[in-house]
């Protein structure tokens, strides 16, 4: 069975299980597992940040960054299609009292003169804009990279307000390879980063949220109020390490496989965006007759798993454990049940 649902599907190999056996583990809810402190720290390096927190979840590191910059009854800007509106539960208004604001952008890059008239006036009737929140790659646009020069456009109008910004960078180092731009450089104009390790990069589990001492203090404190701190971790802080060091250049790879099979679906008209759109390793195919449960059932009976988005659309991504022999196939399964 081919697996395209998602880049969350990899094992781990042979090589980073043996780095995860040989950590030396230690007590991190004390501060003593010396594999994860690397870890941490690593990250933070990697994005120019101060300090950073290993997150059991994408999810949650999220949610920590919202609830370590806002107050309850404060409103949070992002794109309609953001990851945190769409697939985390109601978390900001659960777990932070707050409400999203969404704004509809062009494949997930909002328009910084949208923001700023998404601005709350400071009166008593009104939530108060407290937090922007980017993607990048962008999930729902097909893996979309945001360009800096926009991120930048978006720093500046937030910092003349005073509102704080937060960059879901679940796949950024996806972004990374394909703009060849410095991770550090993406980071800069925001005041938290998180970086999931278990999608392109390959390990089983786990975020980093970067940011001030200060923010990943309190992101600290309320990481042990939601239940996430963890005991004796070295082990998937050892695989965090081995992605870091061996799977970030690799990327250029899963990209080039999703460019393969993005013009394939071009070939057979359901490429839902323009091939230039297909920037990483996200694939959407648009269906209008909404059969893509349908086409699910048939994909999945000839041997590939993809990702139904929702009655129209369907989402596939390469990731480290799709190979060449792989993509021949699957291109060869896309024209035999599309063609």
């Amino acid at each position: 069975m081919i697996d395209l649902r998602s880049d969350t599907v990899t094992r781990p190999t042979a090589a980073m299980r043996k780095a995860m056996y040989a950590a030396d583990v230690g007590d991190d809810v004390y501060g003593e597992d010396r594999v994860m402190n690397k870890l941490q720290d690593q990250v933070a390096g990697l994005l120019g940040k101060e300090a950073g927190l290993f997150i059991p979840s994408g999810t949650m590191s999220n949610q920590l960054a919202i609830r370590s910059q806002t107050q309850p009854g404060d409103e949070v800007i992002c794109d309609y299609n953001a990851h945190i509106f769409n697939y985390e539960g109601g978390g900001p208004a659960l777990l932070s009292g707050v409400q999203l604001h969404p704004l509809n952008g062009d494949h997930g890059i909002l328009d910084p003169a949208e923001i700023r008239s998404a601005f709350r006036p400071t009166d008593h009737h009104y939530a108060q804009t407290r937090l922007i929140a980017l993607e990048n790659t962008h999930n729902r646009a097909g893996g979309v990279v945001y360009p800096l020069i926009m991120i930048e456009a978006v720093a500046k109008l937030a910092r003349g307000q005073g509102i704080l910004m937060h960059l879901d960078g679940a796949r950024l180092m996806n972004a990374v390879i394909a703009s060849g731009i410095d991770p550090a450089a993406y980071a800069e104009p925001f005041n938290s980063v998180s970086l999931c390790l278990s999608k392109g990069l390959g390990a089983p589990v786990g975020s980093v949220l970067v940011g001030d001492a200060d923010l990943i203090e309190q992101a600290h404190r309320f990481r042990k109020l939601f239940g996430g701190g963890m005991r004796q971790v070295g082990s998937l802080a050892a695989a965090g390490l081995y992605a870091l060091e061996n799977n970030i250049e690799r990327l250029a790879d899963d990209h080039q496989r999703a460019k393969e099979l993005a013009k394939t679906c071009l070939d057979l008209g359901v490429l839902e965006n323009d091939l230039a759109w297909t920037q990483t390793n996200i694939v959407i195919m648009n269906f209008p007759k909404g059969d893509t449960a349908y086409l699910e059932t048939k994909f999945r009976a000839e041997g590939l798993l993809v990702s139904v988005v929702n009655d129209h659309r369907i989402r596939l991504v390469t990731h480290l454990d799709f190979n060449d022999e792989q993509l021949v196939q699957t291109k060869q399964l896309l024209k035999k049940v599309l063609g």
